[in-house]
């Protein structure tokens, strides 16, 4: 039967199997050809989409399967481009963002308009819809460049808030043409769509989060939770489309929304990485692919005629909008190609516009043929322009993108700022490994993907069930490492002594930092204590972060940092409070710190150069600091760095921060991080800081690695 449906083949193609068996071919042939010869693979995508689509050799038709994943494909560009984007910096570039998106909506719509008006001779109306299709954009390119590392570059940032401006500015003109052309503009119209767009943005960015915490708290299935995600991008996209406005905007706002509850460096980001870039997303881009007609430019010199306007409204326009943004804001000529090459792609939002406009039909004429809002001219140039943009796009995001990559990565070497990064989880209990990982994975290094070790000490007097329990737990601790795509390295340890077993494997592996993990309904038990003011706080060249996880770290809203007098002065401050930067930006979580004066202007100083969403208040007394974090609330937790006895920021009441956890704070995250009290001699900007010549060198680190 199967030999003789393939000797039946006809084209289109209609076995499900065969179908998707050819698209998937396609997605895995075309980076691995196209890598080969310099050409992005997402243009590739879309060249094979026109071969094999209905108007090349009609191999696939474009039908409701390739339309569905398509679309999901769509919404999940926008839905990455606000999930990926960094909420701190965001709000810092807030203005440059919104001018941007001013300049690449109101430049190629005047070009737009004054080319449909007075060139093609289209009516007010339809000159105006026609100008609105060169004002928004698809960010087509943002996986090539997010895949790069470079999705927390400022131009980057910027183009992205402008992209949810530009696209929603034009898909309100769409909406409103749309109205006046069916002659139902009027208050009520205005009212109803401003009220019900309102509606749908406090629903997405309020009710969506407070939705999404209570979730992630309740659910630790990882299917589970990832169902979850897809649920809410189309969700979100429904209730756009219920406001007036296009589904991309909704799955834009659905990123918004689940930022700070999906971290940069989890798992679930990984997987929701991983579904998008490998099924989805080239699924949109054949389904593009397949709307292009290359006859259809050798039938009418007239669709030549607008797609030549089109093109030159468009990319022209994006070219303007991007020199005024690099020249507005000064930034380098590298960031204002990447700026040009991000917006300058016209798909998602065009195509919707076009399509509207095209099934709008305003009168006939006197041979009974349809009078369009946009022709079927316009409709074809269309096509071409989104072909021509997606091209120019792709290859001026790439090229511009690996410059910024490779500049980034000169920086970093020549300052010889990344010092050796060892983090050594010591797991012993089950239900705290998960916990331990994703702490170790969101206070690392971003460049960090192999230097982690998980450790099990084993009484040598133990029998073989204390053998299997401790492979048991060191699998659980790599299966959940290499969900974030982080190699976790498992060391099994027999001794006498567990802390003389962690002891030598911190010597053995040059450890900088061990996180140990509290159970929940244990605390600090007397025992606990005991062990690590004397045992584990003999290290004087480690980190020691003591851990307690009530609920997952993606839920969690706000940090509140005590940091003590003088602490500034120990050789392991930097090495400490690189770990809050992390914690920061890895999590989006935003960070008060409670100090004294003279160390929150450093900090401040800090921040200018790696920014993060954080607040500064003096705190006078330690006692201050204690009833601030005794009054924490839901979702919020607390971060002390403490100091061993004979430190410089040393406090006799730091002897009780275990007694007050235990009481105020049993169902709360915190952290504890003993900084390390003696110099690391191959670390000169350690050394500098710690002697504190220069605190300024602190910020030039973080922000170089982050980079």
């Amino acid at each position: 039967m199967i030999l003789l449906s393939i000797h039946n083949l006809s084209f289109p193609i209609e076995d499900p199997v065969l179908k998707f068996l050819l698209v998937l071919v396609i997605i895995l042939a075309a980076p691995l050809l196209l890598n080969k010869i310099k050409v992005p693979h997402l243009l590739g995508l879309i060249i094979a989409g026109a071969v094999i689509g209905p108007n090349g050799f009609n191999i696939l038709a474009r039908d409701s399967s390739i339309v569905v994943t398509g679309t999901t494909g769509l919404l999940y560009i926008m839905f990455l481009a606000g999930l990926e984007i960094d909420m701190g910096d965001f709000k810092k570039n807030k203005w440059k963002s919104l001018t941007f998106g001013l300049y690449t909506f109101i430049v190629p719509f005047v070009l737009g308009y004054l080319g449909g008006y007075y060139l093609l001779h289209f009516s007010v109306l339809t000159s105006i819809l026609f100008a609105s299709l060169f004002s928004s954009h698809t960010l087509i390119a943002y996986p090539l460049v997010s895949k790069l590392g470079i999705a927390k570059n400022k131009a980057v940032n910027i183009t992205v808030g402008g992209t949810m401006i530009t696209d929603i500015l034009a898909l309100l003109v769409l909406a409103v043409i749309v109205g006046m052309s069916q002659g139902d503009v009027g208050t009520e119209f205005w009212v109803k769509l401003s009220v019900s767009f309102i509606v749908f943005a406090l629903i997405v960015l309020i009710v969506f989060p407070i939705i999404g915490r209570w979730f992630f708290k309740k659910v630790d299935d990882k299917i589970s939770q990832y169902i979850f995600v897809l649920v809410m991008i189309y969700l979100a996209a429904l209730l756009a489309e219920l406001a007036g406005v296009e589904a991309i905007i909704g799955a834009f706002f659905a990123g918004l929304a689940l930022n700070r509850l999906i971290p940069h460096t989890s798992s679930l980001m990984n997987r929701v990485e991983f579904v998008g870039n490998a099924i989805f997303i080239p699924f949109f881009l054949i389904s593009v692919g397949m709307l292009i007609d290359f006859k259809v430019f050798f039938k009418s010199w007239e669709t030549l005629e607008v797609a030549a306007i089109m093109l030159v409204a468009s990319i022209g326009g994006k070219y303007l909008s991007a020199v005024m943004t690099q020249k507005t804001f000064r930034l380098s000529k590298e960031e204002g190609k990447l700026i040009f090459g991000l917006s300058s792609a016209s798909a998602a939002a065009t195509l919707a516009s076009v399509m509207v406009g095209y099934n709008i039909i305003l009168s006939e004429t006197e041979t009974g043929e349809p009078v369009r809002l946009l022709n079927e001219h316009v409709l074809n140039g269309s096509i071409l322009l989104i072909l021509i943009s997606c091209t120019i796009s792709s290859f001026i995001s790439m090229a511009s993108a690996q410059k910024i990559a490779e500049s980034d990565n000169d920086d970093t070497v020549s300052g010889n700022s990344h010092e050796e990064e060892n983090i050594l989880l010591a797991i012993n209990h089950e239900e705290t490994v998960d916990r331990m990982v994703n702490l170790g994975i969101l206070i690392k290094a971003h460049s960090n993907t192999e230097n982690l070790f998980a450790l099990n000490v084993i009484n040598e007097d133990k029998n073989e069930s204390s053998v299997k329990n401790a492979e048991k737990l060191l699998h659980l601790a790599a299966d959940a490492a290499s969900a974030a795509d982080v190699k976790m390295q498992t060391l099994k340890r027999y001794d006498n002594d567990v802390i003389n077993g962690v002891k030598n494997v911190i010597k053995e592996q040059k450890i900088t930092d061990l996180i140990i993990g509290l159970e929940d309904e244990k605390g600090f038990s007397p025992s606990f204590v005991y062990n690590l003011y004397n045992g584990y706080l003999q290290n004087d060249d480690a980190n020691v972060l003591v851990y307690h996880a009530a609920q997952p770290l993606s839920t969690i809203k706000k940090y509140a940092v005590m940091i003590p007098e003088n602490a500034h002065k120990e050789a392991g401050f930097f090495h400490a409070l690189l770990r809050v930067w992390n914690i920061a930006r890895n999590s989006g979580a935003t960070i008060v710190f409670y100090a004294p004066e003279n160390i929150l202007n450093i900090l401040q100083r800090i921040n200018k150069k790696a920014n993060i969403e954080a607040e500064f208040i003096i705190m006078s007394t330690w006692q201050d600091g204690e009833k601030t974090a005794a009054e924490l609330k839901e979702d919020e937790a607390l971060i002390v760095l403490m100091a061993k006895r004979g430190m410089q920021s040393y406090i006799p009441r730091m002897r009780m921060i275990p007694e007050l956890l235990n009481r105020y704070l049993s169902d709360n995250n915190y952290l504890l991080i003993f900084p390390f009290s003696e110099f690391d001699e191959n670390s000169p900007e350690i050394r500098s800081v710690g002697n504190h010549d220069d605190f300024m060198e602190i910020g030039n680190v973080i922000q170089k690695i982050f980079k």
